[in-house]
């Protein structure tokens, strides 16, 4: 008798168990089948605030659009191969070149960027940067900018490396 008990007490939990399960995957699924609302778009506003002499924004403020995050460009061709060896100025000018090639992917310009990460493994290259960069940049609104010297990036022969934030209007 009292097996038989235990056995009928399973048995009821093990439905209860089942029922509740099947409810909250029924609730589920309503809830992923719904018709989702667009999202009302947004216009963008953006402000650079006090530009520095040297080429950068302290402050950017941005209302809006849409962030794309670009990781660190290295000075690397399409096949990956290494571009100027040795050759600081070459190596800032492909790493320009693959942003570039990276907002256009993400459906945006240098003129939507808002923020530049540059890290070099020597200090003395920052005119050429500044000189490269103002070839791509709108040196009128210049992007916030932060410039870091390492010891070194992830490989020895890698000179610079470059990441952005760029905000564009939906």
């Amino acid at each position: 008798m009292t097996l038989r008990k235990y056995a009928v007490l399973s048995l009821l939990c093990l439905l209860g168990f089942t029922a509740g399960w099947a409810q909250n995957q029924t609730v589920n699924k309503k809830k992923a089948t719904k018709e989702k609302k667009p999202m009302e778009k947004q216009q963008t506003n953006i402000r650079f605030i006090n530009r520095a002499p040297v080429g950068y924004s302290h402050v950017v403020e941005v209302k809006g659009g849409r962030t794309l995050y670009i990781s660190g460009q290295l000075a690397l061709d399409k096949d990956g191969s290494l571009v100027g060896r040795g050759d600081f100025r070459a190596q800032v000018k492909q790493v320009f070149e693959n942003l570039k090639a990276r907002l256009e992917e993400g459906g945006a310009s240098f003129k939507d960027v808002v923020k530049l990460n540059y890290y070099l493994t020597d200090a003395s290259g920052v005119q050429t940067v500044r000189d490269v960069r103002n070839n791509y940049i709108n040196t009128e609104t210049p992007p916030a900018s932060t410039l870091v010297v390492v010891k070194q990036l992830v490989r020895e022969e890698y000179l610079i490396e470059v990441e952005a934030i760029a905000v564009v209007s939906e």
